[in-house]
C-alpha cells in the first residue's frame, strides 16, 4: 500500500522512472511504462527492508540469503590470489548494499566503499554506521586531498574497493553507450585499474525471492597497457557499460534512478556528436 501511494503521489518521480525504462522497452506506451514504475517502487522497498532485516543476521542466516554462491566465492578468491586487490564495480541496480553482508561472511578481505557523502548529514552518519557494523569502511570522495592515495594503498594491500560507475562526477567521466544511448560513466575506476593492475569486477546482487538474493559476477575487466591510456580507459569503461546493459535488460525493475537519467546525460554530453 505504501509503495502504491508513493507511485500515485510522486508523479514526477513516476514519470522519470518510466522515461528511463523507455530505453529497455522502446515500443511501450507511456501508460504501460508508468505501470512498470510501480514495480520499481516495490522492488526498491523490498530491497531496503530485506537489507535492514539482514544487518544483524548470523553467519548461517546471512549465507542462506545468498543460496549457493560457490562460484562467486571462487572468483573472488582467484582474483585476490593475484595480489593486486579488486575494484568491484556496479551500477544503481539491485541491492548493492547487500554486497557488504556478502563480503563479511564469504570473502576474507577488507572492503572499502568509495562514495559521495549523502546530502543530509544525519542520513550519511546512519549509512556509515550501518556499514561499520558489517565490517565495511566508507571512504568519502572530495573530503580529502589524499583520497586517491588512500585507495591505492588499499589495493596495494590486496584489499577490495567498491564503486558505482553509472553516474559521473563533474569532469570525472568517460563517454559510453548504454542500452543504445549516449551516457557518461565514472572514469576513476578504470583509471585506478590502469595504475594498479587491479581488475575491475562487475558485481550485481538482485532479489530472487523473499529474503533470497542472487549474486551475479560479470567477466573481470583488465585495462590494457598496450594502447594509449585514455583509449584503454574508454574501452574498459565501455565493457562495463555493456555488461551493465545486459543485466538491466534481465532486471529492468531493479534499476534505481529516481530522476530523468537520460536527460541528465544529455545535459552533460550536449555537443558530443
Amino acid at each position: 500500500m505504501g509503495t502504491w501511494l508513493a507511485w500515485r503521489l510522486m508523479r514526477t518521480c513516476r514519470k522519470a522512472i518510466a522515461d528511463n525504462l523507455r530505453a529497455i522497452f522502446p515500443n511501450e506506451s507511456g501508460t504501460r511504462l508508468e505501470r512498470r514504475a510501480l514495480a520499481t517502487f516495490r522492488a526498491y522497498a523490498y530491497d531496503s527492508i530485506d537489507f535492514l532485516r539482514a544487518i544483524d543476521a548470523t553467519r548461517e542466516d546471512a549465507l542462506a540469503l545468498f543460496g549457493h554462491a560457490t562460484e562467486s566465492h571462487a572468483l573472488f578468491e582467484q582474483l585476490l590470489g593475484e595480489g593486486r586487490g579488486i575494484i568491484v564495480v556496479t551500477g544503481h541496480c539491485g541491492n548493492w548494499e547487500m554486497g557488504s553482508l556478502l563480503m563479511q561472511h564469504t570473502v576474507k578481505a577488507r572492503l572499502t566503499i568509495i562514495a559521495m557523502a549523502e546530502a543530509d548529514a544525519g542520513v550519511n552518519r546512519i549509512r556509515n554506521e550501518i556499514r561499520e557494523r558489517l565490517g565495511v569502511e566508507t571512504l568519502e570522495v572530495r573530503q580529502s586531498l589524499d583520497t586517491a592515495l588512500q585507495i591505492r594503498r588499499r589495493l596495494d594491500a590486496n584489499q577490495m574497493i567498491a564503486m558505482l560507475m553509472d553516474r559521473h562526477l563533474g569532469r570525472d567521466r568517460v563517454a559510453v553507450t548504454l542500452l543504445g544511448r549516449h551516457a557518461w560513466f565514472l572514469r576513476t575506476p578504470a583509471l585506478l585499474s590502469h595504475l594498479t593492475d587491479a581488475p575491475l569486477l562487475p558485481c550485481f546482487i538482485n532479489r530472487s525471492a523473499p529474503g533470497r538474493f542472487a549474486v551475479q559476477l560479470g567477466t573481470p575487466i583488465r585495462v590494457a597497457k598496450s594502447v594509449p591510456r585514455d583509449e584503454a580507459i574508454r574501452h574498459a569503461t565501455q565493457e562495463f557499460a555493456n555488461q551493465l546493459g545486459e543485466h538491466l535488460q534481465k532486471h529492468p525493475h531493479h534499476w534505481y534512478h529516481f530522476y530523468r537519467y537520460w536527460d541528465a546525460q544529455r545535459d552533460s554530453y550536449e555537443g558530443l556528436e
